[in-house]
């Protein structure tokens, strides 16, 4: 169970920083390019996984 919530806390992180750069207009090819409110959801979604990584790295 540890290793799966590892791989769900690793891929938010990487999926937030794929939002928060097209939201920065730094990664085109998307309707979300050049839209704060992707950027926004993009840093959140990576706190998400950060929390959830240091949750499950927590956990004995």
């Amino acid at each position: 169970m540890k290793i799966i919530l590892s791989i769900v806390a690793i891929l938010l992180i990487i999926m937030g920083g794929i939002w928060a750069l097209q939201g920065l207009n730094l990664i085109g090819g998307s309707f979300m390019v050049g839209q704060t409110r992707w950027l926004y959801i993009g840093l959140l979604t990576i706190v998400i996984g950060a929390v959830l990584l240091v949750f499950t790295a927590s956990q004995k």
